[in-house]
């Protein structure tokens, strides 16, 4: 049976680490849905957060792969409520002005903010879990949606525990 796993990695920061991670996933037939990596504030690790689809059963045995990697210092995957996981999204929308209003509306329902506002578009940036960027943006395609840009989802253990 297929479904999500959302894995976290403290990585050394430098070029090719994430070409092996990838090779691992590629290998156990798991297809990455999203991946965000960025550098820990003394830039030599970084930490990458990896959404992926594929079998429950092996998902151990790619923790356990990652986690031999010479450039991987640590690979955990975060299951239930331990984790507090958010994603972004920026949604370029087409503006009419007899529709102005109400789109105005749906931004303000989900929390979202407009960032940019022109007489015939708008960019709306929207953050929070997959299922309410998802609602968002399927009251958008009302309207006619240009560009839709997503982060992909980024975590973090709750409390004292290292992610």
């Amino acid at each position: 049976m297929s479904k999500q796993h959302l894995l976290s990695l403290y990585a050394v920061n430098k070029p090719g680490v994430l070409m092996r991670i990838f090779q691992i996933f590629a290998r156990r037939g798991y297809n990455v849905d999203s991946i965000v990596a960025s550098p820990e504030m003394d830039g030599k690790y970084s930490r990458v957060t990896i959404a992926a689809q594929g079998d429950s059963a092996n998902v151990g045995q790619i923790v356990h792969q990652l986690s031999k990697l010479v450039d991987v210092v640590h690979c955990e995957e975060h299951i239930g409520g331990r984790s507090i996981i958010k994603e972004m999204a920026l949604v370029k929308v087409l503006l009419a002005p007899e529709t102005r209003a109400e789109l105005l509306q749906i931004v303000e329902h989900f929390k979202g903010k407009t960032v940019d506002l022109t007489p015939t578009s708008v960019i709306i940036q929207v953050d929070g879990d997959t299922d309410k960027i998802d609602a968002m943006i399927g009251l958008l395609r009302q309207h006619q949606i240009v560009e839709l840009v997503r982060s992909g989802k980024m975590l973090m253990a709750r409390g004292e525990t290292k992610t």
